[in-house]
């Protein structure tokens, strides 16, 4: 194998990783976003359960303010009713009476409605909060690993960089800008292994004179289809042995 070419599988193993870093470091606001939203969620949830809940409670409070100010009227009319002088008054203060009584029943009417209304949801606040402030713990703990996860990261992705600048600056340049622009063709993948003198990018045979020029290792080699930067690992004898089956010696 060409010795820049083992160069060239090290800078590629190095990107491999960097890229693999990056993903994650980038993955992880994201992923935070995400679980803040659904916290998000459920708050506005909450809160429009508290919002029902208090419109509910300011009905029925009003309702038992309307059936007091009812009653007392009625406490009133019955005074006036004794002291009506003709049966046109006394009808007339027991008609405004039936109203008043009609009132006081449509609120207590409403008022068992709200009340049976309230109860689920008291119990949906309630399990709401109690899973609010779970949720809430369970999103500053993932909080506080991804920030930790990203410091290990970052970290290792600037040893990695440097790394790769060693191993860059030992690269032929005319090598690397090879090595560079089959890079963004292929995302990241500019080398293939050859096997079975297949090139393993493609899937493509190469030409039996273009993998006796790989074989040779004396210059560097691309793949006719696809353009990869080419390297073959001749097999070895243990390989040759299985590949050719074991002699056995008869004497």
């Amino acid at each position: 194998m060409n010795p820049d070419i083992h160069l060239v599988i090290s800078l590629q193993g190095l990107d491999a990783r960097i890229a693999g870093l990056e993903k994650e470091i980038a993955a992880l606001p994201k992923h935070i976003a995400q679980i803040e939203k659904a916290l998000d969620s459920h708050q506005r949830r909450l809160e429009a359960d508290r919002a029902a809940l208090a419109a509910n409670q300011k009905e029925r409070k009003k309702l038992e303010g309307d059936v007091q100010a009812q009653q007392q009227k009625i406490s009133k009319l019955r005074d006036q009713t004794l002291q009506a002088k003709t049966n046109e008054q006394y009808r007339a203060f027991q008609h405004e009476v039936e109203y008043c009584e009609n009132e006081i029943k449509k609120a207590e009417d409403r008022t068992l409605d709200l009340m049976g209304e309230s109860e689920p949801l008291e119990a949906n606040v309630k399990k709401a909060e109690t899973a609010l402030k779970a949720e809430k713990e369970e999103v500053e703990a993932e909080k506080a690993k991804a920030r930790e996860r990203t410091s290990a990261d970052q970290k290792q992705l600037d040893e990695l960089r440097q790394e790769r600048e060693g191993v860059a600056s030992t690269i032929p340049a005319s090598l690397m800008k090879l090595y560079e622009k089959v890079r963004k063709k292929w995302h990241g993948a500019a080398l293939a292994e050859v096997q079975d003198s297949r090139c393993t990018g493609c899937y493509i045979v190469l030409r039996p004179q273009h993998f006796q020029d790989l074989r040779s290792g004396n210059s560097v080699i691309t793949c006719e289809s696809c353009g990869r930067i080419l390297y073959y690992n001749p097999p070895t004898d243990a390989e040759k042995e299985m590949a050719g089956g074991t002699r056995v010696n008869m004497t």
